[in-house]
């Protein structure tokens, strides 16, 4: 049997309640996944096209603070090359940073608008973005294939230590000035140390670019390699491929005395992890929810006709209500939610009767 053809991407699209995933995998690995959620204000998805209201200048940081259809905001980064905008004037923008966790999204300036806050033009769909990164012809896989295939991703999103290939792990811990990757060499086999820590710290670069990619982290990026003395050249070599795919905009700086490597990368889509993660660090309550829906989806198609039974956390019981009515026009008002003090958003009971 021949080998797999290096670097081979897959595209999966999984059409839950509530909610879809798009799922690219990077040779049998999930390497992006875009959760697109029924409740995401259009206006700030990555792509959109939008009439903005200048609700405020803000002439130290050189920004305007933009208002978009049903309130959602925006920031546009002023330059000499733009307009000199004054309070409630209307410009059309496009949406090139999605926001995250304590800031708004990222606006590029089109041109002078009229009228109110308004969509001019949605975001491209999840078909239009797999077909994008797959190329030309790839398949677009649906079905239960699709589903396990984001549920996996999404495991491995919430999980904070790798394992590299040949040994030795990552660990990816994101805090709100930058992002801390720190290379562990383990117990990674080998004779020589000297090899085997540059083999370590070259799987890393690798295995990191793709688990950022699929996180959806971006911003300042700092390595802590695993020893001393290291081939910096080589190093450098391998983050520019490592980190080709998220061109343009990626800035590599050089090794430290300290062996720390800096690089930047654009933060183009809302991080995954806060998609998943509630302020605590643990999964949310809607994260809990659509997990919840899929497992009694897949316990209803096993079970035909069975009445249906969960248990859960409160938090995940009241963030399940917006999802109920869907769920019953798949299966059937045939399942019944108990909320269940001291249970975990994580943590969910589910059985037929």
């Amino acid at each position: 049997m021949s080998a797999p053809p290096a670097h081979r991407r897959r595209l999966f699209l999984d059409r839950g309640i509530g909610e879809s995933r798009a799922v690219v995998t990077l040779d049998g690995q999930p390497e992006r996944l875009i959760i697109r959620r029924d409740s995401d204000p259009a206006s700030t998805l990555l792509g959109a096209r939008s009439v903005a209201r200048i609700g405020r200048v803000h002439r130290a940081v050189n920004a305007a603070y933009l208002v978009l259809e049903g309130g959602g905001e925006a920031f546009l980064q002023l330059g000499p090359e733009l307009p000199k905008f004054a309070e409630g004037q209307m410009i059309d923008i496009e949406i090139r940073g999605e926001p995250r966790r304590g800031k708004s999204a990222i606006a590029r300036f089109l041109g002078m608008g009229e009228g109110s806050p308004r969509l001019l033009q949605a975001a491209p769909s999840l078909e239009e973005e797999l077909a994008h990164f797959g190329g030309e012809g790839t398949k677009i896989v649906e079905g239960l294939g699709a589903r396990e295939t984001a549920d996996e991703a999404e495991s491995e999103i919430l999980e904070p230590v790798h394992d590299l290939p040949g040994g030795g792990t990552i660990a990816i811990e994101p805090t709100r000035a930058l992002t801390a990757i720190d290379v562990d060499l383990g117990d990674r086999p080998g004779g020589d140390a000297k090899r085997a820590t540059r083999a370590a710290n070259l799987a890393a670069l690798t295995e990191a670019a793709r688990l950022l990619r699929l996180k959806g982290l971006g911003g300042l990026i700092v390595f802590d390699l695993a020893g001393r003395g290291h081939d910096g050249a080589a190093l450098l070599a391998a983050a520019r491929i490592a980190f080709g795919p998220d061109n343009p905009g990626v800035a590599i700086g050089a090794i430290s005395r300290f062996g720390t490597m800096e690089l930047t990368v654009p933060r183009r889509r809302a991080p995954v992890l806060d998609l998943l993660r509630g302020p605590d660090g643990g999964l949310s309550a809607l994260a809990g929810a659509q997990r919840l829906a899929r497992a009694l989806e897949r316990e209803g198609r096993a079970a035909p006709g069975s009445r249906l039974e969960a248990a859960c956390s409160p938090a995940v019981a009241e963030a399940f209500n917006l999802l109920s009515a869907g769920l019953a026009d798949r299966l059937g008002a045939r399942f019944s939610v108990t909320a269940r003090a001291g249970m975990t958003n994580g943590k969910l009971e589910v059985a037929a009767r």
